[in-house]
């Protein structure tokens, strides 16, 4: 695959990844300008969609380090509370003081208004620019869910996707010093498109313990590597219940999969949130528990904690 690539273009190409027709390369495009970048895209598409066999061509073009640090939250697979998670993320690092903005790229299934209790306030617009909105737990945040109606439908093609997602990266987030971005699940279009446009400085990656979460989990891992995105770590979510009315533990999903996984792929693992009724009761009540003191809380507290040594790391 990588031999359709001119030689003038190869020390721009970072990856070239083949599956079912399709091919997904990954490009540095830092420093060039809108013209040239499109244009780079255009001769990639050009060259790699004449090979036999290949159906379809995605191009992401990785773009600059953004001024702000952006720090993305994804899964390989739907369900493992990774909303709920980046939700109690966002809060849990502003109470240890920074200025977290939560950007809810998931544009097909929208929760983070739900989470942070900003449903009904529609963002203004001030310029070309969409103005994040003011959650109660100091987190900015800027969401699809805030611009549709609720129960609407959103049924988009990739370039309209992309082009909602720069709107909610690009927005006016104030002094915010730095962003979470909500992904969806899996390996597609916003994530090109996230890479494309806004390089992020960091990754979190959320599974369950379960076995088939953990090989999707690894796509998802497998893409930022491609795309020289550090990974922050691996989170294990719903590790572990506890009986709320007979005390007894037991485990529907597994036990320590995700932390063997983070030593089998030589990543730092985060640590543990269990899969608990106060967690889910209180972040969907728009109140999540991590920018509280209970017990639950100190979960993400301690998530919180590493990621913001990253974030510090990375500005030193």
């Amino acid at each position: 695959m990588r031999q359709a690539i001119p030689a003038e273009l190869s020390d721009l190409v970072r990856s070239v990844k083949f599956d079912g027709g399709v091919a997904t390369i990954i490009a540095d495009a830092g420093g060039m300008g809108r013209s040239a970048a499109a244009q780079l895209q255009r001769e990639l598409e050009q060259d790699v969609g004449a090979v036999e066999g290949v159906e379809e061509v995605r191009v992401a073009l990785m773009a600059d380090k953004p001024s702000r640090p952006i720090i993305v939250v994804g899964s390989g697979k739907g369900g493992v509370g990774k909303s709920t998670l980046t939700a109690n993320l966002a809060v849990a690092l502003a109470k240890l003081g920074h200025k977290v903005g939560v950007v809810d790229a998931d544009i097909y299934g929208p929760s983070q208004p739900t989470l942070l209790d900003v449903q009904g306030e529609r963002p203004r617009a001030e310029g070309q620019k969409l103005v994040a909105t003011d959650s109660p737990h100091g987190v900015k945040v800027l969401s699809m869910g805030q611009l549709v109606e609720p129960g609407r439908a959103i049924a988009w093609r990739g370039p309209m996707v992309g082009n909602a997602l720069s709107q909610l990266v690009d927005g006016d987030w104030g002094d915010t010093d730095l962003l979470l971005v909500d992904l969806p699940p899996g390996t597609g279009d916003v994530q090109l498109s996230m890479l494309k446009n806004n390089k992020p400085s960091g990754a979190v990656v959320v599974s369950t313990p379960q076995d088939l979460a953990l090989i999707d989990a690894t796509r998802a891992i497998d893409l930022f590597r491609q795309a020289k995105v550090p990974i922050v770590g691996l989170v294990e979510n719903m590790a572990g219940y506890l009986c709320p009315h007979c005390g007894e533990a037991s485990d529907p999903f597994g036990q320590g999969g995700a932390r063997k996984a983070a030593e089998e792929l030589d990543l730092p693992f985060l640590g543990q949130v269990p899969l608990a009724m106060e967690i889910r009761a209180a972040s969907d009540a728009g109140d999540p528990p991590g920018a509280g003191d209970s017990e639950h809380g100190q979960h993400f507290v301690a998530l919180a904690a590493q990621v913001s040594a990253f974030v510090k790391a990375g500005k030193s």
